[in-house]
């Protein structure tokens, strides 16, 4: 009966479209009446899920309405929240192999099918039965052209084909998947949907072991099939789609119904029929009524982790080569035991770091390329002595505790420039993320000392040579100094990045529960910047360290 009632509500549905194209003002308004209440009918004899968002795209909150409707365009957010964890969208994760390279290209997942076939949701369910932390969704609708004047003024009247393959940039498509395809950070950009045209900010995405694409053109192409290993076709029912359109445009863009009428009948199912639907013989699978299939969903997701295998760090084995640890002197070890002590006042605290990071960059500079040099002394006579070979040096401190080792690098370089990333860890999932980036001007041609006080899982420092490295830095050229690190932090950077020189003045066997180096040093940036006092503490209660 339902199916049966289903069947008669999409002929119920086209008659009132052919209706509202016909028929004067009032029997129109009747109709769209009938029209809403047809849809919600549509909806719950659909497979019974009882819910209206079952047959429309998800839409984010705060999102003004755009003046145009063409395939389902949704930018890339930086997260995705599911009922399991928080993925992230546009984040680098820290999975190398042996050789500090992602183990295989990244893996592409191409999702086609009509404007408003499900295509987003399909690929939101697939991104949360994955459960990886890292995923790039990118969206065909991030790439329409810039429309001239002449243009703008045909989109206004919905006389502009949204839905023709000339209204994309392929050229730049192409570039910055097949860039994302090999780990690189790209630059998307952000198009106005209101101007028609791209804002001045572009948006940086940095590549992850699985990446999403979608878009109506998803498969028109050649360039950007052969970037693809999987071809997703999600096949819905027109009437259905047709019902997100009206439903859509009308009660939350704010269209009239003429001109979404006109538009489908002008553009969007002509296109479907010439550019769209025929690329279904192009799929490695077709999904029937989009992200609610799960047992399609299944499928791919399996065949993804069949495909896309994670490397996991090395641990329990030998310190690598590329460590260097400060012989543990006298001088080195009670500094140690004044700075692990918790009693000791944040003025001597502060004190005993800095001695103790003035030594660690000396150490960092011992290992970078020199050259020899002669020089003629104040009486006459040559010496043969050494010189950097190199461009210039760059410090780049991971923020907040990797900025206190700054003072001890200016102090030995004269005119270092310095860079800065802040990577805090999500304390709901213990993943790193990367919150802000400042570097210098090519920095490419630099040799990098990148500087962190503590490293313990190694996660924050390992996205932060992947940033490096996204900049065109080269991995030979990055000394990471830290005054402290857990030996699973020394195996999980020197596995992922075997090139990277790594320096500290210690290194403790154990991590906790919590990520806590055990002894450790408790966190390095609450007790050299005060935010670990007690709460009834003031700030003019605390000795102001001298510097």
């Amino acid at each position: 009966m339902t199916i049966l009632c289903g069947e008669l509500g999409h002929f119920h549905l086209l008659f009132c479209v052919l209706v509202l194209s016909i028929f004067p003002e009032p029997i129109k308004a009747f109709v769209m009446f009938d029209i809403a209440l047809l849809s919600l009918f549509l909806c719950f004899s659909e497979g019974g899920e009882g819910s209206l968002d079952r047959l429309l795209p998800s839409v984010c909150p705060g999102v003004s309405p755009r003046k145009r409707t063409t395939s389902q365009c949704k930018s890339e957010p930086p997260l995705l929240r599911t009922s399991k964890r928080t993925i992230y969208t546009a984040g680098r994760p820290p999975w190398y192999n042996e050789h500090g390279t992602q183990s295989k290209e990244a893996f592409v997942i191409g999702l086609c099918g009509g404007s408003a076939s499900g295509k987003t949701t399909a690929a939101r369910k697939i991104i949360e039965a994955l459960d990886v932390p890292w995923v790039v969704l990118l969206s065909m609708d991030s790439f329409y052209k810039v429309l001239t004047p002449e243009q703008q003024v045909a989109a206004a009247s919905n006389d502009y084909n949204f839905d023709h393959p000339d209204a994309f940039d392929f050229g730049l498509l192409a570039h910055i998947l097949q860039k994302l395809k090999l780990g690189k950070s790209v630059k998307i950009p952000v198009y106005d949907f209101t101007t028609h045209g791209r804002q001045k900010e572009w948006k940086i995405v940095y590549g992850a072991s699985v990446i999403i694409f979608e878009g109506i053109m998803a498969f028109a192409d050649k360039e950007l099939l052969q970037l693809l290993d999987m071809k997703v076709f999600v096949d819905t029912d027109s009437d259905i789609r047709l019902v997100r359109r009206l439903r859509r445009d009308i009660t939350e863009r704010g269209r009239d119904i003429e001109g979404v009428i006109k538009q489908y009948n002008k553009f969007v199912k002509p296109a479907f029929e010439q550019y769209i639907e025929p690329t279904m013989r192009l799929a490695d699978i077709v999904v029937p009524r989009g992200g609610y299939n799960t047992v399609a969903i299944d499928l791919i997701v399996q065949h993804v982790h069949s495909q896309a295998a994670l490397a996991t760090a090395h641990q329990a084995q030998p310190l690598p080569q590329t460590l260097s640890v400060l012989e543990s002197t006298p001088q080195v070890r009670g500094m140690h035991t004044i700075i692990r002590n918790k009693e000791t006042s944040r003025d001597e605290f502060i004190f005993y770091s800095k001695r103790l990071m003035r030594l660690l960059i000396e150490r960092a500079l011992s290992y970078l390329p020199s050259q020899s040099h002669v020089v003629q002394t104040p009486q006459g006579e040559d010496y043969e002595g050494r010189t950097f070979h190199g461009k210039r040096i760059t410090g780049v401190s991971i923020l907040r505790a990797g900025e206190t080792m700054e003072p001890a690098l200016r102090a030995v370089c004269k005119d270092v420039r310095i860079g800065k990333i802040l990577i805090q860890t999500n304390q709901d999932t213990g993943e790193p993320e990367l919150h802000y980036l400042r570097l210098p001007k090519d920095i490419g041609e630099d040799h990098v000392i990148l500087m962190d006080c503590t490293v313990s899982t190694g996660a924050a420092a390992m996205m932060a040579v992947r940033v490096l490295l996204d900049h065109d830095v080269q991995e030979e050229k990055i000394l990471l100094v830290s005054l402290l690190m857990a030996e699973m932090g020394v195996h999980s950077v020197a596995y992922a990045f075997p090139q990277v020189k790594i320096i500290t003045t210690a290194v403790d066997k154990k991590v906790n529960d919590l990520f806590h180096i055990i002894p450790g040093i408790g966190n390095f940036g609450d007790r050299y910047f005060g935010t670990d006092a007690p709460p009834d503490w003031s700030d003019d209660e605390m000795d102001e360290p001298s510097y």
